[in-house]
């Protein structure tokens, strides 16, 4: 039974112990991750590779709520209930949805190797099944973009996207997926005051607070150490030792300033993608 968290485990970190601060294992493990590896040619189904992308797909607060078993041509994509977030994701839809990244993520890497799949979904309990076959190899151009996937809490430039650029992301919806592109202000504005009330209702709440805070890592040698979750400097905070990060997070994380952060970035934003 495989995990990202397994498959890092085994990279040579050097320095771990000293880099709180950040630190150049920090900087090796994160380049490390974001790398696929090259197709080596061997007969086979490269069950390593192939979950090795998979684990780069998105996943709530960095949950990584999966484990991966293979049973021959077929890889099973298992529900890790115990990284649920039951606050934020009472019902699993979450944690379900980043199942289904994991397994669009693993037949998107399949197909630069020479293999076609499919996926089907057994249930709660069992999760995704994916099943592969030799194929031509025909990489999908979203192959090449797993590795270069990234989300930012920074501010977005508010210039005016390009009109092909918003075509070509309206026409990435696909069957069951609706799209809205929202460019205008008036829009953006209303958006942004939904955004807001329902962040504030988050923040106000002490279970909120504490699952958030539970999976935020406050310095790199706690990220290194867990190798999921949020890591501080990510959000622009300092890293800092866990005692103190904890603290300066409950007095810095509040309604009013969550609520300046977000309309600031809004106001910065070119637009918003709603599906």
């Amino acid at each position: 039974m495989t995990t990202r968290r397994v498959l890092l485990s085994a990279l040579p970190l050097i320095g771990v112990a000293s880099c709180g601060e950040g630190g150049d294992a920090y900087a090796q493990a994160v380049a490390a991750t974001w790398v696929l590896p090259p197709a080596s040619g061997a007969a086979g189904l490269p069950v390593q590779a192939l979950v090795q992308a998979a684990t780069l797909a998105a996943s709530g607060h960095n949950t990584q709520p999966w484990r991966f078993v293979s049973r021959g041509r077929e890889l099973i994509i298992q529900p890790d209930l115990s990284r649920r977030t039951p606050v934020v994701d009472p019902d699993d839809h979450h944690l379900f949805v980043s199942l289904g990244c994991a397994a669009e993520t693993l037949l998107l890497a399949a197909t630069g190797r020479g293999w076609s799949g499919e996926a089907r979904f057994l249930g709660a309990a069992e999760g995704v099944a994916v099943n592969l076959s030799p194929g031509r190899q025909a990489p999908d151009p979203l192959c090449a973009a797993i590795a270069r996937r990234a989300s930012t809490r920074a501010d977005y430039d508010p210039r005016p996207v390009a009109i092909p650029s918003l075509r070509a992301l309206a026409a990435s919806a696909g069957p069951h997926v609706a799209l809205s592109l929202i460019t205008d202000r008036p829009r953006l504005d209303a958006l942004t005051a939904l955004i807001i009330d329902g962040d504030d209702v988050q923040v106000a709440d002490p279970a909120f607070r504490r699952e958030l805070a539970a999976w935020i890592r406050f310095d790199a040698a706690e990220a290194l150490a867990r190798r999921d979750g949020l890591f501080s400097r990510s959000s622009g905070s300092p890293a800092l030792p866990r005692w103190l990060g904890s603290r300066m997070f409950d007095l810095a994380f509040t309604v009013k300033g969550e609520a300046d952060k977000i309309a600031r970035q809004m106001a910065n934003t070119a637009g918003a993608a709603v599906f």
